[in-house]
């Protein structure tokens, strides 16, 4: 089903100065008080200035087994990057950089560990704010079903007392959980998806409520109704899965490719938009002060309106908004488990092989390749002539789309609209 062993590489080092956050206060536009500086309808906007929306097609493409080469002796392959002076990185920083982020762990016993991959609610809006997104070093979103979409985060480099409000599960799961070789963390699932999780390969790494604080579920301080208020800490897993017995060891994840030398000649992108229906869309917003992105998230009193608001989404863990470093658009494609009663709206969301993708970084836009080259190994994204595609160290955030859903650009603003199957 996936492609055999390609290994990529990867080098870097880099740290940077807090910054101070950015005006998160609402915008006004053409005299109307608003969330946001951008409202066209709901639908793909009527604009002319826009390009047509144009359905992504998913390409028949043939990964280059020579272009890289297995570095022997290493735990996990390296890539010397040097940076612009020519100078080589000091490779004492091996030990102690996350390989998902490409920046050096404050404490480095965090990675001698299996990650956690955790599913964390983004709907009903009451549960928002999160806990836990901004301490992630890898985040999944992706559409579940009648409009909502759920978040996956990667947690290695960083713990965190909560993460959630924790909810179920889908067949998607299982792709997240392989890549990272982690453990899925969740609170069950429609018995069709809970039932061919118990009986995969993953069960023993399945991690869903059960009796007394092992798993260290919890609920949450502020009062939810219970199904929304279960949170995972993270700080006390390692503990509880040791009385159990299972493999916690340290992976052997491949590296990305990072740095923070911005390519140039390609297209401006400083808002990215993400419409998975009315109930749900969202947009990244690039300041360019502090080379990141922030999320803003639909206006809750607003939805369904016809006009788009926004508001900032923030983590109530740490009390800072929501950021990525990369935004990458993958195009995967979706398919119902019941064919014949779309209705049903449970999917197969297939990250298998390779797709198309969109990278965003730096207030840049690169077509990509995202490609699975291997089960257990992150995805490897490419350039469309098959070169990789440096991300800037930090955060990476992954918007799923299946593959026949549209973009739009007009100037600096790129629209993307889920279209279900």
């Amino acid at each position: 089903m996936i492609f055999g062993a390609l290994t990529a590489l990867l080098i870097v080092s880099c740290t940077s100065a807090p910054n101070p956050k950015p005006d998160l206060a609402p915008q006004e536009v053409s005299s109307i008080v608003t969330l946001t500086p951008f409202q066209p309808q709901l639908e793909i906007p009527v604009n002319p200035a826009l390009k047509p929306a144009t359905p992504q097609v998913r390409p028949t493409y043939t990964p280059y087994s020579t272009k890289y080469v297995v570095a022997e002796n290493l735990p996990t392959p390296v890539l010397v990057i040097p940076t612009p002076d020519g100078e080589v990185p000091d490779f004492s920083l091996l030990n102690i950089n996350n390989p998902l982020t490409g920046l050096p762990v404050s404490d480095p016993s965090l990675l001698d560990r299996r990650p956690m991959v955790i599913k964390v609610a983004n709907s009903p809006d009451y549960i928002r704010p999160q806990s836990g997104l901004t301490l992630a070093d890898v985040v999944y979103e992706y559409y579940i079903e009648w409009g909502d979409t759920r978040f996956i985060a990667v947690m290695y480099g960083n713990d965190s007392p909560m993460v959630g409000p924790v909810r179920s599960g889908r067949y998607f799961d299982e792709h997240v959980a392989r890549m990272y070789n982690a453990f899925l963390v969740f609170k069950f699932a429609d018995p069709r998806e809970y039932s061919y999780l118990l009986e995969s390969t993953l069960n023993e790494f399945l991690v869903v409520p059960g009796n007394g604080s092992c798993p260290p579920f919890m609920l949450g301080p502020e009062k939810r109704d219970d199904y929304n208020n279960f949170f995972f800490n993270t700080t006390r897993w390692a503990k509880c899965i040791a009385a159990r017995g299972v493999d916690n060891s340290k992976q052997t994840l491949r590296g990305g490719f990072f740095t923070e030398h911005v390519a140039e000649g390609i297209v401006d992108a400083t808002r990215i938009y993400s419409l998975f229906s009315k109930y749900s869309y969202n947009y990244w917003g690039y300041d360019a002060t502090i080379h990141k992105y922030f999320r803003y998230q639909e206006a809750n009193d607003l939805v369904g309106k016809k006009v788009e608001a926004y508001i900032p989404l923030t983590d109530a863990q740490t009390g800072l908004p929501v950021t990525a470093d990369n935004v990458v658009v993958l195009f995967v494609p979706h398919t119902f488990e019941n064919q014949y009663d779309a209705h049903d709206e449970v999917y197969h969301i297939d990250l298998v092989d390779s797709g198309t993708a969109y990278v965003f970084r730096d207030g840049l836009a690169i077509p990509a390749i995202w490609n699975r080259t291997d089960e257990n190994q992150p995805l490897l994204l490419t350039s469309l002539t098959g070169n990789p595609i440096y991300l800037r160290p930090g955060q990476t955030f992954y918007e799923v789309m299946g593959v026949t859903s549209t973009y739009t650009q007009s100037g600096t603003d790129w629209r993307f609209v889920f279209q279900t199957p």
